[in-house]
């Protein structure tokens, strides 16, 4: 067998460059945190449908008979 066959692989690790004083940009996008979740019974107040405007869209949260949710617009 040639020595070419027995050698191992050589493995490197390889720091990322940063040129110097330079940051990585962050968009208010990326610093939101998620939002605490809101309980349906919160939005729906004891009725099966509630209507919610979104950007001056009209949708439709439905409580089904099995305790799901549809979202209509």
């Amino acid at each position: 067998m040639s020595s070419l066959m027995r050698a191992k692989p050589i493995l490197q690790t390889v720091e990322p460059r940063r040129i110097s004083g330079s940051q990585p940009r962050l968009s208010p996008a990326s610093l939101r945190t998620e939002a605490s979740p809101v309980e349906s019974q919160a939005l729906l107040q004891g009725q099966r449908t509630v209507t919610i405007s979104h950007n001056g869209e009209i949708y439709r949260l439905q409580e089904t008979r099995l305790g799901k949710l549809i979202l209509t617009k």
